[in-house]
């Protein structure tokens, strides 16, 4: 008789919340992923991307919200998927309650860390897809790059650098102009 295989531990929302202050992870299929604490570069890409989406929605006053970091976004109905992106932005406000987003933003954007690369360019790019996320930009800090997936109109992503001006596709009249950026 063959040895009996280990089980492996399949984690749930409650483990997530039992988590201790202060430590942060996200949810994907029963795996849990912890992330490391923001760098300072990575903080200021946060603070000059909210404030420039922020600053347009009230400006013109658009119905849109926006979120940084952390907020939950609960991806599926079962729980089964929590991330936390570093800006989130959502139009319909019936997906919002007191604990986050259920359902999929209609913007989302991460900053790619050292210990996020994959996550960011792979793992979360294909749920954003398949959640319907309208429009995915990841920022890249290393290499000075913003990739744009415009998933709503099924586009080809762009590719622009921190010398740029860069399109939000999910709004007429937003350009984020990346030279602005203080880093």
């Amino acid at each position: 008789m063959p040895p009996a295989l280990a089980q492996e531990r399949r984690y749930t929302i409650d483990d997530i919340y039992s988590l201790p202050e202060g430590r942060r992870a996200e949810l994907i299929n029963g795996q849990i992923y912890y992330m490391a604490p923001p760098s300072r570069k990575h903080q200021e890409m946060l603070s000059f991307l909210h404030a420039a989406i922020y600053n347009h929605i009230t400006l013109s006053k658009g119905k849109c919200k926006v979120y940084p970091a952390p907020f939950a976004v609960f991806l599926c109905e079962d729980d089964s998927k929590y991330l936390e992106p570093d800006i989130s932005v959502i139009c319909d406000k019936s997906k919002l309650d007191e604990h986050g987003c259920k359902g999929a933003p209609d913007w989302i954007i991460e900053i790619v860390s050292p210990g996020s690369r994959r996550m960011d360019y792979y793992t979360k790019l294909s749920l954003y897809r398949s959640a319907n996320v309208r429009e995915y930009w990841i920022v890249d800090p290393m290499k000075q790059t913003i990739l744009v997936y415009d998933m709503e109109h099924d586009s080809a992503p762009a590719i622009y650098s921190f010398t740029d001006s860069v399109k939000v596709n999910i709004y007429e009249d937003l350009w984020i102009d990346f030279r602005k950026l203080d880093l």
